[in-house]
Formats: structure tokens, C-alpha cells, sequence
């Protein structure tokens, strides 16, 4: 059996996603042996060494970067675009939201601790791109999305935008440059692209009527090696 799921099987994980982060951190020890890939023989006496991501996922340590940077301080009702399991999600609430809608088009990814959550509406299953009709007035607008362009995924959202309102997203290049910019594997190296996707997007959102007030590189790679960015900024 493969070491994520024997994690989950254990009981030690709750998802082979949170199983698959603990072992790329070097955390999951087999027989006493420290084992780093997912996929390796999971028969043995398996142990967390400790947690080095008190979040339910690994994004969540972006946006904990980008508020603390940025000297922002998220309050009132939020949206999470591309929510996933929730990182972060988890981090607008403990810092300070009243209420976050989890937007994500896949089906049963919010961590239970996060879905659990009276204060977060899941919104599961949905496109970001066709939101309900009854959506409030939003405070703040996170966003971490995959395969999809910001400049297609956030006029939704920031159509709900109060004035005044915050936006921090995460830039993807490997989902913002052309094909003939993704390299092996999905991996965008090219800095040049880098700072000219980094450059549409602040133009693109300052079309938008938003006031761009910080940008900085993740802290963090993405799962495949990319580098990635955050962007900050305010109606």
C-alpha cells in the first residue's frame, strides 16, 4: 500500500493530500526511517515526527506571508476563490473575517474542520465565474486558483466588491503565459515571463478600477517547482 494512504488508513492523516505534504516535509518516518515520497511502501511502524504546517494546507503559508508583509488585517465577509481544502480560508478566519464563501468548482475538498466552520458558506461545485445571485457585499477577496487566468476567475468576485475592499491573490504563471512559455513538466523559468505576466495582471485589475498597493513572490513554490507571486490590492 502506498505510504499516503497507509497514512490515512492509520489515522494519522485525515486526506492523502495532508499525507502527501507531511511526507514531502520530511515529517512521516516508516520503521524509524524518514521517507519523502508518497508513493513508497507504506507497511511498517508508521510516525509523525511533528507537524510542520499547522494549517489545513500548505497554501495557507502564502497568504499568512502576504497579510503580514502587507500589514493587512482581513474583517468583515470574505471570498475565498479556489478554495480547495481551505488554507485559506483557515487564515482569514483566524485573523480576523466574520464570514468567508468557499468558492471552489470541485466537489468535497474543504477540510471538515473548515466546512464545520459556522462562519464559511461552501459554496462547492461552483464556477467563480457564474456565482449565485445572493451573494452579499464583500470586505475581502482572497484567491489561490489553478488553470484558469485571475483575469477570468476574479470580475465575479470583485463585482461584489465593496468600496474599499481588499483583494490578495496569488499569480500562477504556469496558468497565465502561453503554452509556448510552459516548459517541461509545467514549469515556467523564464523571469521575463514572469514579470510580464506579474505586469498584466496589476494592469488588468487596475482596469478593473482596483488601486494595486503591494506585490512580492510567494515564500513558496508551487507543488510542481513553479515560482509564484502575490498581489495585493484595494478598491
Amino acid at each position: 500500500m502506498r505510504l499516503d494512504k497507509a497514512l490515512v488508513e492509520a489515522g494519522l492523516c485525515d486526506s492523502r493530500a495532508r499525507a502527501a505534504q507531511l511526507i514531502a516535509a520530511g515529517a512521516v518516518t516508516v520503521d524509524g526511517v524518514v521517507v519523502r515520497k508518497a508513493s513508497a511502501d507504506g507497511r511498517g511502524v508508521l510516525a509523525l515526527t511533528h507537524d510542520p504546517i499547522p494549517w489545513v494546507s500548505r497554501a495557507a503559508l502564502k497568504l499568512v506571508h502576504a497579510l503580514d508583509l502587507f500589514d493587512l488585517e482581513p474583517a468583515g465577509v470574505a471570498m475565498d476563490v479556489g478554495a480547495s481544502t481551505g488554507g485559506f480560508t483557515e487564515v482569514l478566519l483566524k485573523r480576523g473575517a466574520g464570514q468567508v464563501y468557499a468558492v471552489d468548482v470541485g466537489h468535497g475538498q474543504l477540510h471538515p474542520r473548515i466546512a464545520g466552520d459556522l462562519r464559511v458558506v461552501n459554496l462547492e461545485g461552483v464556477n467563480a465565474r457564474a456565482l449565485p445571485d445572493d451573494l452579499p457585499p464583500l470586505d475581502w477577496i482572497v484567491s489561490d486558483v489553478s488553470f484558469i487566468s485571475l483575469e477570468k476567475a476574479l470580475p465575479g468576485p470583485m463585482s461584489l466588491a465593496k468600496d474599499g475592499a481588499v483583494l490578495v491573490a496569488l499569480i500562477k504563471p504556469q496558468f497565465e503565459a502561453g503554452r509556448e512559455h510552459v516548459g517541461k513538466g509545467g514549469v515556467v523559468k523564464d523571469t521575463a515571463v514572469h514579470d510580464a505576466v506579474r505586469a498584466r495582471i496589476a494592469a488588468f485589475l487596475r482596469q478593473e478600477g482596483w488601486t494595486v498597493t503591494h506585490q512580492d513572490d510567494s515564500p513558496i513554490t508551487g507543488a510542481d517547482g513553479n515560482r509564484e507571486f502575490l498581489i495585493a490590492a484595494r478598491r
